[in-house]
């Protein structure tokens, strides 16, 4: 990894004196701060949903052909096309689909048809009607992981002239008509009603998930060892519950804000942020590290509720509800996937009641367990076998947070995915300090574990900006260098691997910073970089080619036909900058 060496550096700080601790951060904030040269892809972007799916329309006897052009790396779901008559004069027929491709979906959690790259739907119709107005909908993914909601499109045909007119609004007829009497998409009509239960359902299951499982059953076991009255429970049930449907309120409220501003994001929206993900992998850590003893956390964080009073703790119990749904978004669970299609393709009031009940949902069996008293007198009585259960639901914990972490490399790369196991170690030996010193106050080691949490979160935040930045380099190929030496143009090649420390310090020392970029700019050099990371017979060719058996390796190609100059393995940056200024 290229940044490696000056990642480590950040833990040693932990371990050294005050003032070299303070010289040698302030080094490596400068070359951090110098990088500009990231050797990964950018995360993805995405395109409006009308330009994913283009739809166009055509008239075949007492058919309606429904044509979709794809973009590449976006599908649409068979099971999720809906045609509807806005006129009763107008009557639909079950419409004809061609064969898709069948895959595993995450998004509705089975195996699922799509289509990609285009797919024709034949409608049969009659129709009195001098125009047919019909409403479609539809629903596609992009295989980088973004799920746009329901899309819904109307149409106004002239059977005649066979002119189609599509529009995203609804016509006035449409509107008075309610938009849909003739249903005759996927028979997912569901009525508020049942979309609620549905919502109730995956709340109360989302309880079973890894993410939540270990918070609720500490919430719950803790009332075995207090003395609370039954009051007293009730009392932290209801904060609980309000701060987990607050908290779904809260997301909703988000989400449908940045969705009226133009965003086409859904449940775990915020999971997209790459800087988010590793918060939670580092909450997750924490809470794993406190289920197993090795942490003790305040109860305003993870609120076990253990006080004997009944008037302190309401706070706490506030606190786990918002605890166990920050830790419940990266779950979905059962019956979630339709409640959440249904409310984000529905007015605000609509959708904020569908993820209330889905709070509702979740906190559901903490209520019960708090104002039925038979049901607490029957968890099992308090002894060792608690403490045990409790180290064992961190392992869960610890799971999920390594689920995460393989989330954050593959939404950046591989150098941010290090960069936060670092920060684990950082978090983990910060903890260590600041538990050597018993004593009240400021304390060396507790300086120390202090500039290992600031690390902790500093080294994610530079990884992942800069891993959204293009490489100023090209991948070498000697095709690639064959045809640019024949067009006579400057080449500098740096063949490099991800093990060799010569190979990353030279990196940083001489070829990461402003000057040498806007150098080969101003002499029109292409910097071509080789990595031998893992075997590449062109590269060890090319190595061979010039009496070396491995890496670094750095040619400089002058304008024509010249022989390439060969710099030296240990490079400082003035004698980089000579030889470009020698390729005139």
């Amino acid at each position: 990894m290229r940044k490696i060496l000056h990642i480590s550096l950040l833990g040693i700080l932990c371990m050294i004196g005050a003032h070299g601790w303070a010289q040698s951060f302030a080094a490596n904030a400068v070359a951090l701060g110098a990088s500009k040269a990231p050797t990964t892809n950018t995360v993805a972007s995405f395109v409006p949903v009308e330009q994913a799916y283009q739809l166009g329309v055509q008239l075949d006897d007492n058919k309606i052909i429904f044509n979709w052009t794809i973009r590449d790396g976006y599908y649409l779901y068979r099971d999720r096309f809906k045609f509807n008559a806005v006129d009763a004069s107008s009557q639909l027929s079950s419409p004809i689909f061609e064969t898709g491709k069948v895959k595993w979906d995450d998004y509705f959690e089975a195996n699922v048809e799509v289509y990609y790259s285009q797919t024709s739907v034949a409608v049969p119709f009659q129709s009195s009607a001098q125009k047919i107005e019909l409403q479609i909908e539809s629903q596609g993914c992009a295989d980088a992981g973004l799920c746009y909601p329901p899309y819904k499109q109307w149409l106004t045909i002239d059977p005649v002239s066979g002119i189609v007119d599509i529009s995203t609004t609804p016509s006035a007829s449409a509107r008075g008509a309610g938009s849909a009497t003739a249903d005759t998409g996927n028979g997912e009509n569901f009525s508020l009603g049942i979309i609620l239960l549905f919502a109730l359902a995956g709340g109360m299951i989302l309880n079973l998930m890894p993410c939540v499982f270990p918070v609720l059953s500490i919430k719950a076991l803790s009332f075995t060892t207090t003395h609370q009255t039954d009051r007293s429970k009730q009392a932290h049930g209801i904060a609980y519950t309000a701060g987990v449907v607050s908290s779904f309120v809260a997301i909703a409220v988000v989400m449908l804000a940045l969705r009226a501003a133009g965003e086409a994001i859904g449940w775990g929206f915020q999971l997209q942020s790459p800087l988010f993900v590793i918060f939670l992998i580092y909450l997750f850590f924490i809470m794993g590290l406190a289920f197993a003893g090795y942490l003790e956390i305040g109860s305003g964080l993870m609120s076990v509720g253990q006080s004997s009073d009944k008037d302190v703790g309401l706070g706490s119990s506030f606190m786990t509800g918002v605890l166990a749904t920050t830790v419940a978004s990266p779950c979905t669970a059962p019956f979630m996937g339709p409640a959440l299609g249904f409310a984000i393709s529905q007015p605000s009031y609509v959708a904020l009641m569908v993820f209330a009940f889905l709070g509702l949902g979740m906190a559901l069996p903490f209520i019960l367990l708090t104002w039925i008293p038979g049901l607490s007198q029957k968890l099992p009585r308090p002894g060792q076998w608690m403490d045990t259960f409790k180290q064992f639901l961190s392992f869960p914990l610890y799971i999920t947070a390594v689920w995460l972490l393989w989330v954050a490399g593959r939404q950046t790369n591989i150098d941010v995915a290090i960069t936060v196991v670092i920060g684990l170690v950082l978090i983990a030996m910060a903890i260590w300090l600041w538990k050597l010193n018993k004593s009240e106050g400021l304390s060396l080691s507790r300086v120390f574990a202090s500039a290992c949490l600031i690390g902790a979160l500093a080294l994610p935040t530079i990884s992942v900006s800069e891993s959204n930045k293009e490489p100023l380099w090209q991948a070498y190929s000697a095709q690639l260098l064959n045809r640019l030496r024949t067009d006579g143009k400057p080449v500098f090649i740096n063949l490099t691997a991800d093990w060799c420390i010569t190979c990353l310090v030279n990196e940083k020392v001489a070829l990461s910073s402003d000057t040498f970029y806007q150098a080969i700019a101003d002499n029109n050099i292409t910097y071509l970089k080789g990595d031998w990371t893992n075997n590449d017979p062109e590269i060890t060719k090319l190595l061979n080619q010039y009496q070396r058996s491995g890496v670094p390796l750095y040619l400089m190609y002058p304008n024509g036909q010249g022989e390439p100059e060969i710099l030296p393995q240990i490079l400082l940056a003035p004698m980089v900058l000579d030889a470009i200024n020698r390729t005139k």
